[in-house]
């Protein structure tokens, strides 16, 4: 029993740092633009399909372009339509995220179609890794190496670059980066696109693990709301300590109780929210 619950645990770790990733995407695009993003889930799954592309037209080692690609995409979409709705009714927004991840959605059954379509990891990280009584795949090893890389470098360049104090600055008060005579727009464009940039990785991690389905936004949003809500909004530790939380609930929860499974991580997010409303992280 303890080592099922051990095994359990690091899977839910992996998927927990999947979830972190997509939460700290929008939680910077919240901080920012002050979007809530419900096309968040549609750009995973873009994030994925690009990866299968660039894997079968290039090789394993192309699919690293494939989140930035997704955010230089995510860019021209914030150029072209989210700047018109800045200082509007935030339903509008609401509105426009939904569009577009229907839109997403539907682009993507057009190009690549509407079925499932299997994604290998590559050789290098083929097998199982046993750690005492954890039985983990290489694959999922890699992938939480990956991440901890990827959050690392995004410390780094948030607190040690003039544009990642930007961003910070802009998160607490945009109306004041704007005064300071920084071209605020190109600011928001920058966010917008680092935001889904995240989210292209994680999409691009998770398609070896998951079938690479039109489908998959609907697995991913909903996870990395919870995340953020948990976590607290606007908080980056937050974010990763509730994705990790989530990820390990849900594993467990479906090894020992499958029926509860789909409600588990609610549970954790009321339970949070009763002791704690403003998350666990959040500021008043």
């Amino acid at each position: 029993m303890l080592d099922l619950i051990l095994t359990q645990t690091a899977n839910g770790v992996v998927l927990g740092f999947l979830y972190v990733l997509m939460a700290i995407g929008l939680t910077i695009i919240f901080g920012l633009l002050g979007i809530v993003n419900f096309a968040h889930g549609a750009f995973f799954a873009l994030g994925a399909y690009f990866a299968l592309s660039l894997y079968e037209a290039f090789g394993w080692p192309a699919v690293i372009l494939a989140p930035i690609l997704l955010g230089i995409v995510a860019m021209a979409v914030e150029v072209l339509l989210f700047r018109r709705t800045y200082g509007k009714e935030p339903l509008v927004n609401l509105i426009v995220t939904f569009a577009l991840a229907l839109l997403i959605e539907a682009l993507i059954k057009v190009i690549w179609g509407a079925s499932g379509r299997p994604f290998q990891p590559p050789e290098i990280f083929a097998g199982i890794t046993e750690y005492g009584p954890i039985l983990i795949t290489n694959y999922r090893i890699a992938l939480v190496a990956i991440t901890v890389v990827l959050l690392v470098g995004l410390w780094l360049f948030m607190r040690y670059t003039p544009y990642g104090r930007i961003l910070r600055a802009g998160g607490q008060d945009g109306e004041m980066v704007g005064l300071l005579g920084i071209n605020l727009p190109m600011v928001l464009t920058g966010a917008f696109g680092l935001g889904i940039a995240l989210t292209g990785a994680a999409g691009a991690l998770a398609a070896p693990l998951w079938t690479v389905k039109p489908t998959m936004a609907e697995a991913a949003l909903v996870p990395s709301f919870v995340t953020v809500i948990v976590g607290g909004l606007g908080s980056y530790m937050g974010a990763i300590v509730a994705g990790l939380a989530v990820g390990v609930t849900t594993t467990l929860t479906i090894q020992f109780w499958p029926e509860a499974s789909a409600a588990a991580m609610y549970v954790l997010m009321v339970a949070v929210l009763l002791l704690r409303p403003r998350g666990l992280f959040g500021e008043r």
